[in-house]
């Protein structure tokens, strides 16, 4: 049995009845299939079809008629019962109608090109709302307003009605959603490849200050934006046993008995280009049960094991990222991982066989990218496809999929690294684990004969790592089976090749590794968060052309010291900080009065290494001080709101209670008659895409502040930036860059270097250290319950006092706050600090992720865009 044998052509009618010549199938065609059907279709009826075919709205008319139409027969409702969300989705079917068109003309001329393609696996794909995306994408905002307007509804409300599509969590999601943008902006033929999680990863809510996991229901209603393509079933297998024979020739053949079987069904989610008529796709995977319902158990009362099946299987991509602190949480997430990259390489070799090319010639027509170490069983899947079930040497195999795959490292925490128990790899992918002692007892023979004499180097760089229990190293082998391996900012990319993967770099030289800097799409980032900035920017720039080349941004520096453009800039800059206040006060009930108020905004995923922490316990410093100071003294103090945001993984206590800090902090400052409007706390619940497009445009200033060496890249330092906000953070991942392109008079920098980093921790663990009498006091205010009950962060507090403070909370501490002075006092100089605004965004035009696509395609993928 197994997973890739599987026709996915229409099979033989039932009925037996002969059928015309032009067979039409639901898999696509080879260019040359394209001309001999459309040669045995009658004229009759090719003229036919041609009179019919489905055409574009261009107009307000044809779009408030298919409007009506969607209205009164997709969704069967009429003029008297449709409400907003009724008017969104019929919005939303008439975008995807022109969407779907060019999806099928793209799909076809990139057929007929039969060009290489890539193929990026991402596990999330944080794609944000679509709607508002493909207006932009396509230019028919202003059209669809006033069509909607005239039909009776306002945009800006149905848009406010489509829930984020939760297929992501943090910053690597939303990167692949960015470069899925750009890729199909840059008409590059490419597929992404992702799950479609029922739940995603969950809604947050905060309750008492704590963070606490519901379920997100994004696909209670109907999703408009997708394509569900039941007839693509694949199956898939798990657990079972390996059979090994040998053939008539005396080789010997592996086949995989599976034991569990599912069946992955593919949605579509057309990703469309700006200004061009590209439409890419993004494939989707749902599982479902191979028998949905057991009827004989169902008739003998077994009523619950009746669906057993159905729910087990539906578990796999029923929530993102299930918790792995328990060996059931490692098994689904695993299961989930093979299951997505299995179904997708089936369908990218169905898609290669059908061209009858030799297998030699797959690596020139296939790239696949690994976004982090998520999908890289898909480089033992694609060794055992090619060994197993196609026959190749595997040498010549092995030669392919190296050549075939790109692995793209997002962290250099080397805990942070993923890994497998072995027990659980024999347990559920029996034929896989086989495939990897393979892969890595030849890389390790060559190893050897490479340096003969370095046992211990043969340790460190093996896959399987001798501990208990023995584990598999996913990164090592992400390595072994990829051509490039690249970090995604420059300073990442030295770390990796100076640390956690030194020994491969001795082993494969420098060239194998890479740097691609990540970037962000200057459509939703701008264009679609921050409308009244872009609007300003193009009356200068006198047009879009921007958002395709950011870098055209750099002539607003002629406008820095132009007065009236000062005055406009800060005004859009205030509008936008009201925006967030009615965000606030709907989701927090909490009142910001003083939108002239510094907007000081931290908002990513919750973790030690990112120091929410460091920034809390600032917050309290300077609370601290108001409350020292006399009412004459506090006139001196800027008006200030700190804004947080982020989602802590369910099994992370550490990073829930600093969730929990930051909200009893908030309770008592808000609350605080001394303090009154000179400062307030904001914890934003289930931060999101939607939320980020509100919060980025209304920063005066964001925190990048992670321990100096610990953050890969980050990108919403990137947005921010190119939103107009100003930050303050560390040497550290792309801040690095940003400070080169900006400049370091832009930027507030603070803390220690990377390399200084593990010599500091050294010391803490041997001689000791002494905490900065300013961190002491905030501490000592923690443990003296100001914030609640102060036994309650005992272990937040003694991570830093007597565990060895390895994020260097307390060595950054005074750093921090003198930065924050510097802050304070730019913020007074109003005209000075807009300028600086306006030079950082001029200077923001290297990090688009339409940049960083074109180094992948040039440096890793060797593609051409479609129309070179």
């Amino acid at each position: 049995m197994s997973s890739y044998n599987f026709n996915l052509e229409q099979s033989a009618p039932l009925d037996g009845l002969p059928r015309p010549k032009a067979q039409r199938r639901l898999t696509g065609f080879l260019p040359s299939e394209i001309k001999s059907i459309e040669s045995s279709i009658p004229l009759k009826s090719r003229e036919t079809w041609k009179k019919f075919a489905v055409q574009k709205f261009d107009s307000k008319d044809s779009f408030e008629n298919s409007f009506v139409r969607h209205v009164e027969t997709t969704l069967a409702r009429s003029l008297y019962n449709c409400d907003e969300l009724a008017a969104y989705q019929a919005t939303s079917e008439t975008i995807r109608d022109n969407l779907i068109t060019d999806w099928n003309k793209t799909q076809q001329k990139q057929t007929a090109k039969d060009q290489k393609r890539v193929y990026y696996f991402s596990l999330e794909f944080l794609m944000g709302r679509a709607l508002d995306n493909a207006l932009i994408n396509t230019k028919t905002r202003d059209l669809v307003r006033d069509s909607v307007d005239d039909l009776g509804f306002n945009l800006e409300d149905l848009i406010q009605k489509e829930p984020d599509a939760a297929l992501g969590n943090g910053g690597l999601g939303r990167l692949a959603a960015c470069f899925v943008d750009s890729l199909s902006s840059g008409e590059y033929p490419a597929w992404g490849y992702g799950i479609r999680y029922q739940y995603g990863i969950f809604a947050q809510k905060i309750i008492d200050g704590y963070q606490v996991e519901t379920p997100d229901y994004w696909l209670k209603f109907n999703n408009p934006w997708e394509i569900a393509r039941n007839e693509i079933q694949i199956p898939i297998d798990f657990y079972g046993y390996v059979e090994h024979t040998k053939n008539d020739n005396g080789v010997k053949k592996s086949n995989w008995i599976g034991g569990e079987r599912v069946i992955a069904t593919a949605f579509d989610f057309p990703v469309p280009g700006y200004d061009t008529k590209n439409v890419n796709n993004l494939r989707l995977w749902s599982a479902q049960p191979t028998t949905e319902f057991d009827f004989a158990k169902f008739n003998s009362g077994d009523y619950q094991n009746s669906v057993q099946d159905q729910q087990r299987a539906e578990t796999i991509t029923a929530v993102l990222y299930p918790n792995d602190n328990f060996d059931s949480g490692k098994e689904l997430r695993l299961k989930q991982q093979y299951f997505w990259v299995a179904a997708s390489l089936h369908d990218i070799i169905r898609r290669f066989k059908k061209s009858k090319r030799p297998w030699s010639e797959f690596t020139d027509q296939v790239a696949i990218q690994l976004n982090d170490t998520h999908p890289t069983i898909a480089i033992v899947e694609l060794q055992r496809i090619l060994v197993d079930l196609e026959g190749l040497p595997w040498d010549q195999a092995w030669s392919i999929v190296t050549n075939t795959f790109g692995y793209t490292n997002h962290t250099v925490l080397p805990e942070a690294l993923e890994k497998w128990p072995v027990e659980l790899f024999q347990r559920l992918l029996p034929r896989h684990l086989e495939i990897i002692y393979d892969i890595n007892l030849f890389f390790l023979q060559t190893v050897e004969k490479q340096f003969p004499k370095d046992r211990e180097l043969l340790s460190r760089v093996s896959v399987i790592e001798e501990s208990q229990p023995r584990q598999i190293r996913m990164a090592y082998l992400a390595i072994i089976g990829s051509h490039k391996v690249n970090g995604v900012a420059e300073l990442h990319s030295e770390l990796i090749k100076t640390t956690i993967f030194k020994d491969f770099v001795k082993i494969y030289g420098v060239s194998k590794f890479t740097n691609v800097t990540n970037g962000i799409t200057p459509r939703r980032w701008l264009k679609q968060a921050n409308p009244e900035l872009a609007e300003l920017i193009e009356s200068k720039l006198g047009s879009d052309a921007y958002l395709k080349d950011l870098t055209l941004l750099k002539k607003l520096e002629e406008y820095a010291d132009d007065s009236d453009f000062v005055k406009k800039w800060a005004q859009v800059k205030t509008n936008n900080k009201a925006r967030l206040i009615g965000l606030i006060k709907r989701l927090t009930n909490i009142e910001i009065p003083n939108p002239e108020a510094l907007f000081d905004i931290q908002v990513k995923r919750i973790h030690e290494y990112k120091r929410q922490q460091l920034n809390i316990f600032g917050v309290i410093h300077r609370y601290l001080q108001i409350k020292k100071a006399s009412p004459e003294e506090r006139k001196s103090f800027a008006p200030k709101v700190s804004i947080f945001g982020g989602k802590s993984a369910p099994g992370y206590y550490a990073a829930k209670l600093i969730i929990k800090l930051i909200n009893s902090v908030a309770e008592t400052i808000n609350n605080d008659p001394d303090v009154g409007d000179l400062l307030k706390v904001v914890f934003i619940p289930d931060y999101n895409v939607s939320k980020a497009e509100i919060i980025a445009p209304a920063s005066d200033l964001s925190e990048h502040i992670s321990t100096a060496g610990t953050e890969a890249s980050g990108t919403s330092n990137m947005k921010f930036v190119l939103n107009g906000g100003l930050i303050i953070g560390t040497v550290d991942g792309a801040n690095v860059e940003i400070t080169r392109e900006i400049g370091e008079e832009n930027i507030f920098l603070f803390g220690n270097l990377s390399e200084n980093v593990e010599e500091i921790r050294y010391s803490h663990r041997y001689n000791g250290y002494q905490l900065p009498e300013s961190l002491e006091e905030v501490i000592s205010a923690i443990e003296a319950n100001k914030f609640g009950d102060g036994n309650e962060f005992r272990q937040l507090v003694e991570s830093i006092k007597y565990h060895g403070d390895h994020y260097l909370v307390g060595d950054d501490f005074e750093s921090y706050l003198k930065a924050q002075e510097l802050v304070d006092e730019s913020f007074k100089d109003t005209k000075e600090w807009v300028k600086k605004s306006i030079l950082s965004v001029a200077n923001s035009g290297f990090f688009s992720s339409d940049r960083a696509i074109n180094e992948y395609a040039e440096g890793i993928w060797n593609v051409e865009s479609i129309n070179t």
